[in-house]
């Protein structure tokens, strides 16, 4: 397992990040200590969730992940082994319903804390932006979305997380479903404010969705704010298991809600340019999901990596990515394809799926 330094932080990160987001509806509290001792057992030593998962987000049921996870610590006693991320999240009319309000924030933390069992969270994330923003699979601005900036206190965001540094809650501080313009204005705010500084933003990426490449991996590399990747697997699709029309038993894109929570996976679930990425693996002795976990892994601006299973024999062959490494020839061939059709689960108008 390959290990980095998040950001500009002291977090060493396996490159390999599990994700939770389907513990509590697809997944039982044993089948997610089964994914954490076998993470753990290969050197993932970074998991990530959220106060709001799993998902589909509901009020019966937010927090279950994180109660999964604190049940596995106190159980295991393996806490001192495991770089833990949560998220507080954005406007929705569950949780608190204001969204990310400076108010709430140590509500919010104090939340997370109890469920996961835990006195500190090395990394707190905020789960997307307060104002409205073109994200969730949308490709291009949209300047109807961009017309305020109500609601939007990031400076107020900073000064409550940095209370929080104070007390010793948490320890570093990142962003996800944020935009260039939104992580460039976070890094203002530490520079000329003294503010908390961002580590990381968590971003959908993979062979299907490449938006971070021209928007903002130029951000990423130059300020030293790491990628961490989720939906590296474009919720499945790129796994290769609806090819044909599978609908395989218990798969997200099977369950009546899986095609709402993320519609343009859903639609690239047997389309044509994911054949031709599965072939492309096929035909250099990979699995679709090693080609496109280890493209993801090839990423210079790359934090973590984050997995999601919901069995141990898909979280085994996600980890076996971690050994494979792509030719230039296979390089070549992903940007070819690329070339012929970027970034198909992408759309103009976009919705708001969650991830």
């Amino acid at each position: 397992m390959q290990y980095r330094t998040l950001g500009a932080s002291d977090l060493k990160v396996s490159r390999i990040c599990l994700g939770t987001m389907t513990w509590g509806v697809q997944n039982t509290y044993e089948e997610a200590a089964a994914q954490m001792d076998l993470a753990l057992e290969r050197g993932v030593n970074f998991f990530d969730t959220a106060e709001m998962y799993p998902v589909p987000p509901k009020d019966e049921y937010a927090g279950t992940t994180e109660e999964y996870i604190g049940r596995w610590f106190e159980e295991r006693g393996r806490r001192n082994d495991v770089i833990l991320a949560t998220k507080m999240a954005g406007p929705i009319d569950m949780l608190r319903g204001r969204g990310l309000n400076p108010a709430d924030v140590e509500a919010a933390v104090d939340g997370s804390l109890r469920r996961l069992r835990t006195d500190v969270i090395d990394l707190y994330q905020l789960h997307w932006p307060q104002r409205q923003l073109n994200f969730f699979a949308q490709r291009d601005f949209q300047p109807h979305l961009h017309t305020s900036l109500s609601g939007e206190d990031m400076e107020g965001m900073l000064e409550a997380l940095a209370r929080m540094q104070e007390k010793g809650k948490i320890r570093e501080i990142g962003v996800s479903n944020e935009s260039p313009w939104g992580i460039m204005r976070y890094l203002e705010l530490h520079r000329t404010k003294g503010l908390p500084r961002i580590q990381s933003s968590q971003n959908p990426y993979s062979l299907m969705q490449r938006h971070w490449d021209h928007s903002a991996g130029e951000v990423a590399m130059r300020e030293g704010v790491d990628l961490l990747a989720y939906s590296p697997l474009a919720g499945g699709v790129l796994s290769g298991k609806y090819i044909g029309g599978a609908q395989p038993e218990g798969a997200r894109f099977t369950l009546p809600w899986g095609a709402v929570s993320m519609q343009r996976h859903y639609e690239n679930r047997d389309s044509a340019i994911l054949h031709r990425y599965v072939a492309l693996a096929r035909d250099h002795g990979l699995t679709p999901a090693q080609l496109a976990l280890a493209f993801v892994n090839s990423r210079p601006y790359l934090g973590a990596n984050i997995i999601g299973a919901t069995t141990i024999a898909q979280l085994e062959e996600c980890l076996s990515a971690e050994d494979v490494v792509l030719s230039e020839e296979v390089l070549d061939a992903i940007e070819e394809l690329h070339d012929s059709h970027p970034n198909p689960s992408l759309t103009r108008r976009g919705r708001r799926d969650q991830g």
